[in-house]
């Protein structure tokens, strides 16, 4: 009676502990946006999640995993209600995800006050970056100036003095301009930054026209899903390729290029971006990555595929190290910061901030052996690179 009654007590104990999870899996609640325009991206996103799961053979160390994918409707407010129902009513582990930098900012109180670990797949706000920065919040991307940083170089290298810059009117749009602004050592010729949002502005014409009567020497763009296909046919049919050069970030990829291809946009073709990564990157993780993407889906994946790859892998690393003692917030956090899980863009480590330290690459539109539009790493722009932020991040 005695024993049955200690048992008893420590079950209750256990019960009360913060983050103890006595079930059988690891939950992992995945925001993205999964209707609207930008459903695409989100797709793509779930597409990698499901492989990663697969790749795992469904399992971390002894738990099963459960992945609960919630649409954010490319809205702030509900980013914030589909997140709060993963972190109160189910009771995930790990919320991961965001696309959208204003999702995640609205979002991400909501996770860490509840001592929940935030894992962003894509967006990187320079607020968590900066001052907002927190123990449990880690990136499996990047922040958001250090790829137009990385561009910034590439165009003051090529000599381009006069730049004319185009993105839309919200927080990722708006440090995607202070990044290129902040290595470009030339001048800033015209900037526009239209409206966003369900209602995002899609009509590019009047910009293009300032921007040719602009005297630039090139024109810089960050238009992510929908948008990056208006603006790229539009600057085709405008006539701009060969008169003003487009350098851009997260515009041509791998969900924009097969529509550019299928509606013969060639203009795209040897056109500049810059990113972290590549489907043709050599490291043995983005090998097994990519080519079981190719056979899964039959399509290249996207680097919002590949950041959200790594995403469960991160937390893969994090369950394992505690033997799958989900109540460890401690050792799980300590071995994501080692950022000693196989990632897709090789070795990396994390800053202060736990954003990566992560090369940066210049890459080229091109065809693949088979016809099929893709990217491909044309040299290495910046090695190790933190991002300006981790200064104000008083962790």
């Amino acid at each position: 009676m005695k024993k049955t009654f200690i048992r008893c007590v420590l079950f209750t104990l256990v019960l009360a502990l913060p983050g103890v999870s006595l079930g059988q899996s690891v939950k992992i609640g995945f925001v993205t946006t999964l209707t609207t325009g930008a459903a695409v991206i989100g797709k793509d996103m779930r597409d990698a999640v499901n492989l990663a799961v697969e790749d795992l053979d469904g399992k971390m160390g002894d738990l099963k995993i459960e992945v609960i994918f919630a649409d954010d409707g490319f809205k702030p407010e509900t980013g914030k209600q589909v997140t709060d129902k993963l972190v109160k009513s189910d009771d995930v582990d790990f919320v991961a995800g965001y696309i959208w930098s204003h999702v995640l900012l609205a979002s991400q109180k909501s996770v860490l006050d509840s001592g929940k670990f935030l894992i962003s797949a894509n967006a990187g706000p320079s607020q968590l970056a900066g001052k907002l920065c927190h123990r449990n919040f880690f990136s499996t991307s990047w922040q958001n100036d250090q790829t137009p940083m990385a561009m910034g170089t590439v165009l003051s290298q090529k000599g381009i003095g006069k730049l004319y810059v185009m993105a839309p009117n919200y927080a990722a749009g708006k440090d995607m301009v202070a990044g290129v602004e902040r290595t470009f050592n030339g001048e800033i010729v015209g900037k526009d930054l239209t409206k966003w949002g369900k209602d995002a502005q899609l009509d590019f014409s009047a910009e293009l026209a300032k921007a040719k009567a602009s005297g630039a020497d090139a024109i810089f763009v960050f238009y992510p899903g929908k948008a990056g296909g208006a603006f790229m046919k539009q600057y085709e049919q405008a006539g701009l390729a060969d008169e003003l050069p487009l350098y851009s970030v997260f515009t041509v990829d791998a969900i924009s290029l097969p529509k550019l291809q299928q509606a013969k946009m060639k203009a795209v073709l040897g056109s500049l971006t810059t990113g972290f990564w590549g489907p043709d990157l050599d490291t043995p993780q983005n090998r097994q990555f990519v080519s079981g993407f190719l056979e899964k889906y039959g399509r290249y994946p996207s680097f919002y595929a590949a950041q959200s790859y790594d995403s469960i892998f991160l937390i893969n690393s994090a369950v394992e190290a505690v033997n799958g003692n989900l109540g460890d917030r401690d050792g799980m956090r300590t071995a994501m910061e080692k950022a000693a899980f196989p990632s897709v863009r090789g070795p990396f480590s994390y800053g202060a901030n736990h954003f990566p330290i992560e090369n940066f690459y210049l890459l080229e539109v091109v065809a693949d052996g088979d016809g099929n539009w893709t990217t491909e790493i044309r040299s290495t722009v910046v090695e190790n690179h933190q991002d300006t932020y981790v200064a104000d991040c008083q962790l």
